[in-house]
């Protein structure tokens, strides 16, 4: 830890009770910071996926929620965490918080990091406060600094922090991927493409079905395997209803083992990911990528190294992609191979040291 940051506290809000990738990046970053020593404590919904997490960790766990930025319940939370705990810096996550956070930590004179995740177009207020108030903030990927710099923020305010993982819990796990393919009737022989996340139209997933359907049509031991589930979901099951070969299991949990039943983990977004996770989880675990050219989906894997990238609402180029990794064993297997040391750079420790310097920089 750097030396001027030894005996830091810090207290990160974030009252989303979901459970997506804001809330993971949350999670993973304060138990990595509580980990290197500093004493971390989190605002949390108290019915929360982040609360659930948390709890029993080295983080110490606060409730409160906002319902919306001017919640006066959240706002009262807040305040007295900031009154009984005084942390040398305040960290948000979601953008309903932002202004809460601005106007209590200044008034309660501690620094405020934001981080910013998702590509959305910025309200006045919200561009102001970025552009103009006196905060760090860290975007998780290129793309998304690139994206804020194209709506007016100042590109010294935009700093880039990665997504990080814990690596011990991503490996290769050749139990759960004899047991699971034996128990979906899969033979050693099928080529299993996997997808993971939230079943809507902007993640692919309906280009996915017909490129699968496509590719199995040409191979047969090709097979299509779905974790997940969302808005979508109704139309995305009728779609691959009655089709064999394509395996529909909905949210798993956890999705770990699932990556060493794939020999492919697919990432066919047509609308903008900030970063592709799932993409970092699977290379972790040795399994190739198969991912789109959108947004900073392309920063989560090395193409050509790791995986392939692909054109997005391109059927005909996923449909190839996917008969091209199925018929060259020792193309898919050098791209499983690099996978870990890829994901290696994106180490939940080596996350919380960059985070840790930019704060004594501050």
């Amino acid at each position: 830890m750097p030396a001027n940051c030894r005996g830091i506290r810090l207290l990160w809000v974030g009252t989303n009770p979901g459970g997506g990738g804001t809330e993971t990046h949350m999670i993973t970053l304060c138990r990595a910071l509580a980990e290197a020593g500093v004493e971390v404590h989190a605002l949390v919904h108290p019915e929360g996926k982040i609360a659930a997490a948390l709890v029993g960790t080295g983080v110490q766990v606060h409730y409160g929620r906002f319902r919306n930025s001017a919640d006066p319940d959240g706002l009262r939370a807040l305040w007295r965490a900031l009154r009984a705990l005084r942390p040398q810096a305040v960290v948000g996550s979601f953008s309903k918080e932002y202004w809460p956070l601005a106007l209590l930590s200044r008034a309660a004179g501690c620094p405020l990091i934001l981080f910013r995740h998702m590509d959305l177009r910025l309200r006045p207020s919200t561009r102001w406060l970025l552009a103009r108030w006196p905060l760090r903030l860290i975007a998780i990927s290129e793309y998304l600094r690139e994206r804020l710099l194209a709506q007016g923020i100042p590109a010294a305010r935009v700093e880039v922090l990665p997504n990080p993982l814990f690596l011990s819990d991503f490996a290769r796990d050749v139990e759960a991927r004899t047991t699971a393919r034996q128990r979906l009737g899969l033979s050693p022989e099928d080529f299993v493409v996997g997808f993971g996340g939230a079943w809507h139209r902007g993640k692919g997933v309906f280009v996915l079905a017909d490129a699968i359907d496509a590719a199995h049509a040409v191979n047969p031991r090709i097979q299509g395997l779905w974790l997940g589930g969302g808005a979508h979901e109704p139309d995305l099951r009728a779609r691959l209803a009655g089709r064999e070969w394509q395996h529909v299991q909905g949210w798993q949990n956890p999705v770990t083992p699932w990556y060493s039943v794939m020999d492919a983990l697919a990432l066919p977004s047509i609308e903008p990911d900030t970063f592709g996770r799932v993409c970092l989880e699977a290379q972790a675990c040795g399994t190739p990528v198969l991912g789109a050219a959108m947004g900073g989906i392309p920063e989560s894997f090395a193409p050509g190294q790791t995986g392939l990238l692909l054109p997005p609402g391109d059927g005909d180029a996923w449909r190839d992609g996917v008969l091209r990794l199925a018929s060259d064993a020792a193309l898919r297997e050098g791209l499983g191979a690099a996978g870990p040391s890829f994901a290696a750079g994106f180490a939940a420790e080596q996350i919380a040291q960059h985070f840790l310097a930019t704060l004594a920089s501050a």
